[in-house]
């Protein structure tokens, strides 16, 4: 962002009745930019009401895997998926950025409402930046409660958007069979 550019952002969501739960997602490799994601979800999470729990994983690329799993065992209304990679000296950080990024907006695309903090930066002073000053922790869990409040809004229920896999149910009730 450069420092003289302004950019509109929404007003907090409103969410009458029930707070939100949401799950943060980390990815902490470097701990301390982490942590500071981290501390901004969780504010701008609490500042709606609503709740979260985070838990943490190896790296950026496993953050959408456990927003998957966590999507299919748990009961969240959204999730905040947080990390940093820094630009080293091999192809690598091409495929983290944008493996992880492709695989979150997949999911997204399937009805889960996501906000995506992780950092793609060229080297550490700007994650420090992102990290701190500028919030895009707080950022990527206003961009996951606006999904969710646009959810209920429009009164879908969890986990009516998207493709899903048949279930035996579904298979009988259209005539199928099961093998």
């Amino acid at each position: 962002m450069a420092a003289n550019e302004q950019h509109y952002i929404l007003d907090r969501p409103v969410f009458d009745g029930q707070g939100p739960h949401v799950l943060i997602v980390v990815a902490p490799y470097y701990k301390d930019i982490a942590d500071d994601l981290v501390a901004g979800a969780k504010a701008e999470i609490e500042a709606v009401g609503g709740t979260h729990e985070v838990v943490e994983v190896p790296g950026a690329l496993e953050v959408p895997t456990a927003i998957g799993i966590a999507e299919r065992l748990g009961q969240y209304d959204g999730y905040v998926a947080l990390g940093c990679v820094i630009r080293g000296e091999t192809t690598h950080y091409e495929t983290v950025c944008n493996d992880s990024s492709r695989a979150i907006q997949l999911l997204g695309l399937q009805g889960l409402c996501i906000g995506n903090g992780i950092l793609t930066v060229e080297n550490r002073p700007q994650a420090e930046a992102r990290a701190g000053e500028q919030n895009k922790g707080g950022g990527a869990a206003a961009a996951a409660l606006h999904l969710i409040a646009l959810t209920r809004r429009l009164g879908g229920a969890k986990g009516g958007i998207g493709f899903k896999p048949m279930g035996e149910d579904t298979i009988l009730a259209t005539g199928g069979t099961t093998v």
